[in-house]
């Protein structure tokens, strides 16, 4: 320049040098940040606010973000340097005005770099904020760049000076960089809580599988899969709890198997049970019952609990008939073999208290009640290839299915004596 010395120009660009030096360092110490506060971006925004007022020689600076909550959108100060009234405290908190300097600098996305902010409108108009900025802490040139993403501004680099000094276009163009180096920071922090947000919750979801899969392996150790899947699509294991029910109660066993027991080989008693609960089983499940129950020999079926029918009676009379018609064609298996073995069906309907009973590790779901003890003492009456019913399934069902009297009966533990009916031709009608 005209009227410097060697030794001015020598002096000069070695403060050019030094100020490119500082800005590269800063630059580098700010990348460095960011890399390592991906979860926090708080160290990253306090070191760009303070850079930013040391390498504009400004008197304070501050950064903003817009905040909204509760459909109310405020302007929060996250990070300040050289703060001289508590006007400029972190953590501070103004509503948003869009008529304001700062509202123009975030609605328009731009930068604002006010000579003097005597000039400005909003203190010209009293705006206390404004005023007390003025006149009490003496500032004049204000530099606001906003902080965009997606071509939206959600907060600002604010600078200050307390004389009349614009900042000038390469401290703007600083500013700038700051800024974009700002919305990495904030940006890598939020997809950072976004992330650990997500995996939280998928591994909140992953324990709710496994517990809900230890959940249904519990169930189904005494309860049909229909019964465990309905109690778990819903939720909820109220319907496992102690209840009156109206059931359908079917009780069966295979006739003469004491006395085959007493003289089998003790394979030949298990493969006999196996066969014999495996086909069983099959045709349980093929009629939708809601639990069965298996002791010796002998089985229950309960239909109507813990999952409704229409028809529990019918429903039971329907799985009787289909076991006596597969247990002819064991029978006739079984007797080529040397085995004489039958079967007899007791068939009850009535109300009776359901639930699970037991202890950890060993629940059973079942059902107690005169219609339980009716349906055993009616199974234990049963000769071969019988079915037989009491008075009130037969009633349930005397339109479906032929039915005669077998006679009046007195049951053990039932007190009177009973009608007892017995399905006269046992085929599906």
């Amino acid at each position: 320049m005209p009227g410097q010395t060697p030794q001015d120009t020598t002096a000069n660009l070695q403060a050019e040098v030094k100020r490119l030096r500082e800005r590269d360092a800063a630059t580098r110490e700010i990348l460095t940040l960011i890399s390592q506060n991906r979860h926090d971006e708080q160290p990253v925004l306090d070191m760009i606010t303070r850079n930013a007022a040391k390498l504009c020689d400004a008197s304070g600076a501050g950064l903003w973000l817009l905040n909204t909550t509760r459909n109310t959108t405020q302007l929060a100060s996250v990070s300040t340097v050289n703060p001289n009234t508590p006007s400029f405290s972190p953590g501070l908190v103004y509503p948003f005005d869009p008529n304001s300097p700062m509202g123009h600098c975030l609605q328009d996305a731009r930068t604002i770099n006010a000579a003097d902010i005597r000039d400005d409108p909003y203190y010209l108009d009293g705006e206390p904020n404004n005023v007390k900025m003025i006149e009490e802490v003496g500032i004049r040139s204000r530099l606001l760049v906003p902080l965009v993403e997606n071509s939206t501004a959600f907060g600002c680099i604010s600078l200050v000076r307390l004389e009349v000094r614009p900042f000038s276009d390469d401290e703007i163009s600083l500013i700038g960089s700051f800024a974009e180096q700002a919305v990495i920071a904030i940006g890598n922090t939020r997809q950072f809580n976004a992330l650990n947000a997500l995996n939280a919750e998928l591994s909140d979801r992953v324990r709710e599988q496994v517990d809900e899969i230890d959940r249904m392996a519990r169930l189904k150790r005494f309860l049909p899969p229909a019964v465990a899947d309905q109690v778990l699509s819903q939720g909820s294991d109220q319907i496992l709890s102690s209840h009156r029910a109206l059931l359908g109660v079917l009780f069966c066993d295979i006739r003469g198997f004491s006395a085959f027991c007493a003289t089998a080989e003790p394979e030949e008693t298990i493969e006999v049970l196996q066969t014999y609960y495996r086909e069983m089983g099959q045709l349980i499940n093929a009629h939708g019952a809601g639990v069965d129950h298996r002791m010796g020999d002998g089985i229950m079926v309960l239909f109507n609990d813990p999952l409704p029918c229409d028809d529990p009676a019918g429903d039971a009379v329907r799985l009787a008939i289909d076991m006596q018609n597969r247990m002819v064609d064991l029978s006739r298996q079984w007797k080529r073999l040397g085995y004489k073995l039958g079967f007899g069906v007791g068939i009850s309907f009535g109300y009776a208290t359901a639930g699970m009973v037991g202890y950890e590790g060993r629940y059973d779901y079942t059902a107690s009640g005169t219609a339980i003890n009716l349906a055993s003492r009616l199974c234990d009456e049963a000769e071969d290839g019988e079915i037989l019913l009491s008075p009130r399934a037969s009633i349930a069902v005397e339109g479906s299915f032929p039915l005669k009297l077998r006679g009046t009966y007195a049951l053990k533990g039932l007190g009177a004596p009973i009608d007892i009916f017995k399905l006269s031709q046992p085929s599906a009608p």
